[in-house]
């Protein structure tokens, strides 16, 4: 019975049992080697990145790990099968088979090194301060390009027409960029957020009666983290149209703050207040000083308006350093007896006139 197929596949492929045996033989030994280099290479290139600590070490080890252990079973098949003799038919399967092969494993040693670069820019954010939406728009777009030029070069090696492939493939890109104009547009957005960086991760925004902290910059949408606590999601497109204030990039804080005091402070103590109060604006410290001027007659009130700056950003050390002015102003009039201004009206009221009295009855007789 066996010697009746082998007959059969003799007479079917003119090839001798022994010619099979020999391509299977040829098979495993080239599955067995492939293997045991590739193993080599990454137990080689992973002790020298860690004796050496070399990121480009590390990275090539991490690359070659993306090596599919099927890619290199069917490449030990095909040069199993080079060693017998087919016809120009197989030859040229094989041909085939080997250009489908390489292009796919270069695409996932691509798609392995886009996706290591990308994380080590992301996770050495502080030392290498690369915008997450400019690295994640950059590995996306990469990647795409390696998987469309390799698909194009195995369809170029099977003989498709690739000008016309790719006009069509335009063709029908364009119907679908006018069905997903909402989303591309958002995609640009992101794109011109991470080129001009009007904010990034981390940084206090307000705009419109928007308030919070950017958590989260991505291809679509950006989530804010707002001051009562909710998680706000803007499309990038509609957080570009607005006027964005960004508060973590203020190297300092002008503040402006009025007072009043009372009409019946004498002018000679009205002339003693802008002193006063830059005295205590220096003694609080993280301050600089910049003007304190009796600015206007008030309804009720006589009105000074203070202006200094807070050499730092921080929202909390300013409210304590202005309470700390506000206190101590207190206690610098209270001991000049200046008094604060309370808002106050005076009305006056018209009375009328008494009516004349009448002519006395006796007089008028004599």
């Amino acid at each position: 019975m066996q010697i009746g197929t082998l007959t059969s596949l003799k007479a079917f492929e003119g090839i001798s049992p022994a010619d099979w045996l020999f391509a299977a033989v040829t098979m495993l030994l080239s599955y067995g080697i492939l293997t045991g280099v590739l193993r080599f290479a990454l137990g080689r290139f992973g002790a020298l990145s860690r004796r050496l600590q070399s990121p480009a070490a590390s990275v090539f080890a991490e690359v070659l790990g993306a090596t599919r252990h099927f890619v290199i079973f069917v490449a030990a098949l095909l040069i199993g099968l080079k060693m017998l003799d087919l016809g120009d038919k197989w030859d040229t399967a094989i041909v085939h088979g080997w250009t489908v092969l390489l292009c796919l494993q270069l695409a996932l040693w691509v798609n392995r090194a886009v996706g290591a670069w990308s994380t080590r820019r992301l996770q050495h954010r502080a030392t290498v301060p690369d915008n997450p939406v400019i690295v994640t728009m950059t590995a996306w777009t990469v990647r795409v390009l390696a998987w469309a030029v390799l698909l194009l070069a195995m369809l170029a090696n099977f003989g498709v027409n690739i000008t016309a492939f790719v006009a069509s493939l335009g063709i029908g890109g364009v119907a679908v960029a006018l069905a997903v104009q909402n989303v591309l547009s958002d995609l640009f957005a992101s794109l011109a957020i991470g080129l001009d960086k009007p904010f990034e991760v981390g940084d206090f925004i307000v705009f419109g009666d928007v308030a919070g902290t950017i958590e989260r910059i991505g291809l679509k949408t950006t989530r804010i983290r707002s001051l009562s606590g909710e998680e706000i999601v803007c499309g990038n497109t509609e957080l570009l149209k607005n006027t964005l204030h960004n508060y973590k990039r203020m190297s300092e804080r002008r503040i402006v703050f009025t007072f009043s005091v009372s009409y019946h402070t004498v002018p000679d103590k009205l002339a003693m207040v802008p002193a006063l109060v830059k005295e205590v604006v220096q003694a609080s410290g993280k301050t600089r000083f910049d003007r304190a001027h009796f600015k206007q007659f008030g309804a009720s009130s006589l009105d000074f308006e203070v202006v200094y700056f807070v050499l730092s950003p921080d929202y909390n050390l300013y409210m304590d350093l202005q309470q700390d002015i506000n206190l101590a102003l207190m206690r610098a009039f209270l001991a000049q007896d200046i008094r604060f201004a309370i808002p106050a009206s005076v009305q006056y009221f018209a009375q009328a006139p008494e009516p004349p009295k009448p002519p006395d009855v006796a007089s008028a007789t004599h």
